[in-house]
């Protein structure tokens, strides 16, 4: 069954555009050396925060790649964040 790793975390205005390109190599880097990320979307919430998704087809592909982590691409991207927190969860109806 699917699962996503959700992330909740603010970013300084100016440090958006590197945000998104650090965050591109991270999940370059995860899909090279994992399988299962089907897809990934961030959203900036009316507050100005940001919600990050990550859609994993399974539990044990998504603990798979926690395991090998902080990889330096994450560490890099998530240096420019401010109160990360992240919630799994198991997707029980998608339409």
């Amino acid at each position: 069954m699917a699962v996503t790793r959700t992330h909740h975390y603010s970013v300084d205005e100016a440090d958006v555009p590197e945000l998104l390109a650090r965050r591109a190599a991270v999940i370059a880097a995860i899909r090279a050396a994992h399988t299962g990320l089907s897809h990934t979307r961030l959203i900036r919430l009316e507050d100005g925060t940001f919600t990050d998704t990550w859609r994993w087809d399974s539990a044990g592909q998504m603990q798979a790649a926690l395991a090998a982590m902080p990889i330096p691409e994450a560490r890099a991207a998530m240096s420019l964040t401010h109160g990360a927190t992240a919630q799994d969860g198991e997707i029980i109806d998608e339409r």
